[in-house]
């Protein structure tokens, strides 16, 4: 009776429960990134030397955590948006799925990306266009990526994916499945869209450097900015301008 009265307690606050699991999934991130830079020696990779299996794994591993720690937080609203829809069907007594089950979704298409960026990585490196730091070597290529970043800022996929992650309710009225695969699919959906919208600003890092915290940071802020400000959408096309002219800056230096 107690444990059941307890559960219903808990159940009632699951909007509580919802943020503080999702500030707990990010935290737990970030602890982890903060403990990677405080031993950088232990990821660098010399340029002459080729990637192991277990380099590429740790690679792995390291761009995995620092997506959940960059991309989780920018889901809240979207994710207690899906909570909110479930509590409402808990109380007309209907079916409803553990949000955590949403949040596997969308976190499981970010792994995915982080294998993609993991082989880039492991490309650029065998190019000898990252240093050990992981950061670009080439002016040439941080332009070219700097520019490439900017300009996809005004691509009609750019605009698609940051409005389906900045309206969660559109999202929900439009993606809405019921039971646990339908919500493990709507967590990839929506996960998708977010890739969608900033796997071109996460490219970045190989400019700034894979593991700096203060562009990890800053990155991860504007994605959040970019997805729950007011002027969201205004914000994403003057940091294309930004990026442009930042990318321009760079080429310049490297011609002269």
């Amino acid at each position: 009776m107690l444990q059941g009265r307890f559960l219903e307690e808990v159940l009632q606050r699951d909007r509580a429960v919802t943020i503080a699991g999702i500030a707990g999934v990010a935290a737990l991130a970030w602890a982890y990134i903060l403990y990677l830079a405080s031993d950088m020696g232990r990821m660098m990779i010399p340029l002459t030397e080729s990637w192991s299996p277990g380099d590429f794994i740790f690679q792995y591993g390291m761009w995995s955590v620092m997506m959940v720690a960059m991309m989780v937080p920018s889901a809240a609203p979207m994710v207690l948006m899906f909570a909110a829809v479930n509590r409402k069907r808990r109380e007309r007594q209907q079916p409803f799925v553990p949000t955590s089950v949403f949040l596997m979704g969308y976190v499981a298409v970010w792994s995915g990306f982080a294998l993609a960026a993991t082989l880039a990585q492991w490309g650029f490196h065998s190019a000898a266009l990252l240093s050990p730091m992981m950061e670009s070597t080439s002016a040439y290529f941080g332009a070219a990526l700097v520019m490439g970043a900017g300009l996809f800022q005004f691509t009609p996929l750019k605009r698609a994916c940051l409005t389906q992650c900045r309206t969660p309710l559109g999202f929900i009225m439009t993606e809405w499945r019921a039971g646990g695969r339908g919500a493990l699919t709507m967590g990839v959906r929506h996960g998708a869209f977010c890739v969608g919208c900033c796997w071109v600003l996460m490219a970045l890092l190989f400019v700034t450097g894979v593991m700096s915290l203060l562009w990890v940071a800053v990155i991860a802020g504007f994605v959040l900015l970019e997805k729950v400000a007011p002027a969201g959408l205004r914000l994403s096309r003057l940091s294309g301008l930004t990026l442009v002219g930042f990318g321009l800056a760079i080429l310049a230096s490297a011609v002269v």
